[in-house]
């Protein structure tokens, strides 16, 4: 995973480069801490799916770059076999797998997501902002979902639509493992 985390840290860093653009004005930019940011562009932590969203968004390039180095392809359909998504180790919360990596100029990003119930004893729950709006449909296990000061159960077959810009975050309950569908609307 810290290898992967290096090649990403490295195209972010090359894509502030040839922006021209300072650290400072980069991290201000996607309202990131400077601190972190230069984190992050070192590859020496854990970088949030939510900035990476973020970091693509302000290039105008397809997340797939960010993660892989490498352009998507299909114009017409893409099939993700199950299992086969594109496997997104961000942060060690959550298991992300990209459902849509391979086709071009995506309206929306599709993840699997999977979350450990070993997070449940944590009592630091770590909420992230990107932008855009997001749907989750439940798929196995329980959620807590916090969003600003608020906190919802969902159950599977539940679902829930949210503008992601504000905080929020997600915990498996019942020490069993959460796994939901997420989809990020640009």
């Amino acid at each position: 995973m810290l290898e992967n985390i290096k090649l990403i840290a490295k195209r972010i860093k090359e894509l502030r480069e040839i922006s021209d653009m300072s650290i400072e004005s980069m991290a201000k930019e996607l309202n990131v801490d400077v601190n972190k940011y230069i984190e992050y562009e070192s590859g020496e932590c854990d970088i949030p799916v939510s900035f990476l969203y973020a970091m693509a968004g302000k290039f105008n390039i397809e997340l797939t770059v960010l993660l892989t180095g490498e352009e998507p392809k299909l114009k017409k359909f893409s099939v993700v076999r199950k299992d086969k998504g594109l496997s997104i180790d961000r942060r060690k919360e959550y298991k992300y797998q990209d459902l849509a990596y391979n086709f071009i100029n995506k309206k929306a990003e599709f993840f699997m997501v999977t979350v450990d119930p070993e997070q449940e004893e944590k009592a630091d729950i770590h909420k992230y902002a990107h932008e855009g709006h997001e749907f989750n449909y439940i798929l196995e296990g329980q959620m807590k979902f916090f969003y600003k000061d608020q906190e919802v159960i969902l159950n599977p077959g539940d679902s829930i639509y949210f503008d992601s810009g504000t905080e929020h975050a997600m915990m498996a309950l019942g020490n069993k493992q959460l796994r939901f569908l997420a989809t990020i609307l640009n």
